[in-house]
C-alpha cells in the first residue's frame, strides 16, 4: 500500500489532520490529541489573562500616579495662594498706614 502523498510545500510533521477522519488512529491516540489540544487552549487562555492583568495593573498605576500628581499640584497651589494672601494683607496694611499718615 502506498503512503499518502504530502501536499507540496508542507512537511509531514506540519500537516494538520482531523482526528475524526484520519484512518488508522486508535481511540487512545484520539484521546491524547484531544488532551493536547485542551492543554494548548488552556495555555493560550492563561497568556491572554496574563496580558489583561498587566494592562489592568498599568492602568491602575497610571490612575494612581495621576491622583498623586494632582494632589501635589493642588497643595502647591494652596501654598502659593496663602503666600499671595499674606502679601495682599501686608500691602493693605501699608496702604492703610499711608492713608492714616496722609490724613493727619
Amino acid at each position: 500500500m502506498a503512503a499518502p502523498r504530502e501536499p507540496v510545500g508542507e512537511a509531514a510533521f506540519a500537516r494538520r489532520i482531523d482526528p475524526e477522519r484520519e484512518p488508522g488512529l486508535s481511540p487512545e491516540q484520539r484521546r491524547f490529541m484531544a488532551q493536547v489540544e485542551r492543554a494548548q487552549r488552556q495555555r493560550a487562555l492563561q497568556r491572554q489573562l496574563r496580558s489583561r492583568n498587566v494592562l489592568l495593573a498599568l492602568g491602575i498605576g497610571v490612575v494612581t500616579a495621576g491622583i498623586y500628581g494632582y494632589t501635589f499640584y493642588s497643595v502647591s497651589q494652596e501654598q502659593f495662594l496663602d503666600e499671595l494672601e499674606q502679601e495682599a494683607e501686608a500691602a493693605r496694611a501699608r496702604a492703610w498706614e499711608r492713608q492714616k499718615s496722609a490724613a493727619s
